[in-house]
């Protein structure tokens, strides 16, 4: 099936990235990945659309990527799929660093393993620690919503609490290995890249690169 993919900057002071998934069909709801900022862009964005918010999925629980869950969820009544690692966060509405969010129960936790129907589209969820330890990826044909794990160029940063440099090495070889160099890759900040582009050209991926001999 189809899907229409649009991406948002929300939270300009972060330049991180929310996107709205639909049906190519003209589906009349949409699954929202990562509302990081003040959810009234959104919902106009999805009034231009003619699309209601179907589910809100969130790859990690950093104040970029979660300020507007609460908002959104409560203006429009959509459920929230958290990680289950990170989810206490969202509960108590302070995120790593002491940053301080609208706090917000999740409807759904998820670890990994899953796979859920959200707007009609079908997500495969994979456990993607590293930048954060309850990290995952939303995964739905051949795109990956990465969140903070690996962007164009770049891979998530790993010295905050919960970050772990192998962990997060592995969770990309993980990817790599599951899906493929061809998988599009849409990316917590910036733009949408693909496995085998930043396998190959990745400075941050040289370990991956090297043979297992070496």
């Amino acid at each position: 099936m189809p899907i229409v993919v649009d991406r948002i900057v929300l939270n300009p002071q972060y330049g991180s990235n929310c996107y709205v998934l639909r049906a190519a069909d003209g589906a009349a709801e949409a699954a929202i990945v990562d509302p990081g900022g003040e959810p009234g862009p959104l919902r106009e964005a999805l009034n231009r659309m003619g699309a209601a918010a179907g589910g809100i999925l969130i790859t990690h629980c950093d104040v970029d990527h979660v300020t507007g869950v609460a908002g959104l969820a409560a203006g429009t009544g959509a459920e929230v799929w958290a990680p289950a690692g990170e989810a206490d966060a969202l509960r108590r509405g302070e995120t790593r660093g002491g940053m301080q969010v609208d706090a917000h129960e999740p409807e759904h936790v998820v670890e990994g393993g899953e796979r859920l129907t959200v707007a009609g589209i079908d997500f495969e969820v994979v456990a993607v620690p590293g930048h954060s330890a309850g990290h995952v990826a939303f995964c739905v044909e051949d795109m990956v919503f990465s969140g903070d794990l690996l962007f164009a160029g770049s891979v998530g940063r790993v010295d905050f609490p919960g970050g772990d440099w192998e962990a997060l090495l592995d969770s990309i070889r993980g990817l790599i290995e599951r899906f493929g160099p061809d998988a599009v890759v849409h990316p917590g900040h910036g733009g949408p890249t693909t496995l085998g582009r930043e396998l190959e050209t990745n400075p941050f991926l040289g370990e991956l690169r090297r043979p297992a001999s070496a």
